[in-house]
């Protein structure tokens, strides 16, 4: 049976913000994934995927099941490594993965554990991988992540910031890379997400379902004509998926030439001062945030304009809550953005 052909990127109406936020969380992982509350029906779960199929394939060493990168040395499983020593690694190559971390994922689905049939088959341990280790140098999709059970949240906060992933149990010791971008939607009426989970993604992004009669149509008629004909309607999008895929490469390689002047440094430090956010976290993903917005629309110095268009999504879920201000975060970082950058149309 033929493979569903995954809806364009290029084709999503409207959800700017939740484009762009993907988009930079493409080009610099290291920002630290994204965030995704809102209405459902909104297109949430469609860009992840519609990204993963933009990202163009990626070189693995052949019958790992890490996915090891066969050009880094330090992210090599224990496997991989014993094998590189013995001479050039064989690599393949394969598509970026999404995978999905259902609510009910148990912890040994997650991490991995031992292998049940091989044990009772043939006596001996071994290791069986989990989702995190399908996620390795891909995405790792949770819907409904404000929901998920807080002894996987834990697990996720330590694979997250280590890279890797340590499995000590029934007699085994596996250690192996697990770096993925880390994405999660819910639906914010359905509860709160855990602060040490929130503060996790890079950044946060509001999504809502369209208000204006046009939007609401062209969504309606390009999600019919996929669904009637998802290869030809990617047909005729592949123009703009391949003009979109250069840029985005074209950015990975840009990225590092980028420069932050130390005027930018002030501006990050002293907008996060004036919101009041926890840490140097913010200042951190605000700057990474705005380079990569910088590398993708081909810039060479990153200014008040990729500050001021990544700030919300890097800041919103950083604010302490003001028992004097229930203004809602996004206001609050708008108000800030304005008093220091002045109205949009003085910036533009």
């Amino acid at each position: 049976m033929s493979r569903k052909a995954p809806f364009p990127f290029s084709a999503i109406v409207g959800q700017d913000e939740m484009k762009l936020a993907i988009l930079v969380a493409a080009v610099d992982p290291g920002i630290g994934g994204v965030l995704v509350f809102g209405d459902r029906g909104t297109g949430k779960s469609t860009c992840v995927r519609a990204l993963a199929a933009l990202l163009p394939e990626i070189p693995v060493v052949e019958g790992c099941p890490y996915r090891c990168d066969p050009a880094d040395a330090d992210a090599l499983c224990e496997e991989c490594l014993g094998r590189a020593a013995a001479g050039p690694l064989p690599r393949r190559m394969v598509p970026v993965p999404v995978v999905d971390l259902p609510l009910g994922a148990t912890e040994d689905r997650v991490v991995g554990a031992l292998d049940i049939q091989r044990a009772l088959a043939h006596g001996e341990k071994a290791f069986e991988p989990g989702l995190l280790a399908r996620a390795n140098r891909g995405f790792l999709y949770i819907d409904e992540a404000n929901l998920l059970e807080d002894h996987l949240v834990d697990l996720l906060l330590d694979v997250a910031a280590s890279g890797e992933n340590v499995v000590e149990r029934e007699g085994l010791s596996i250690r192996h890379p697990a770096r993925f971008v880390l994405v999660g939607s819910g639906n914010p009426e359905e509860g709160e997400l855990r602060p040490q989970l929130l503060d996790r993604f890079g950044l946060s992004v509001e999504v809502k379902t369209p208000e204006d009669l046009p939007t609401r149509i062209e969504v309606v008629r390009r999600r019919d004509a996929y669904d009637r004909d998802p290869a030809g309607f990617a047909t005729r999008w592949a123009g703009e998926e391949a003009a979109l895929r250069a840029r985005l490469l074209a950015a990975r390689e840009r990225l590092r030439d980028v420069t932050v002047p130390d005027a930018a440094l002030e501006r990050a430090a002293r907008l996060c001062m004036a919101l009041g956010t926890d840490g140097l976290r913010g200042e951190l993903t605000l700057i990474r945030a705005a380079r990569a917005l910088t590398a993708l629309e081909g810039g060479a110095a990153v200014d008040d304009a990729a500050l001021r268009r990544v700030a919300p999504p890097a800041l919103r879920h950083r604010l302490r809550r003001n028992v004097l201000d229930d203004s809602v975060a996004t206001t609050r970082v708008e108000r800030a953005i304005q008093e220091m950058f002045g109205p949009l149309a003085a910036a533009a």
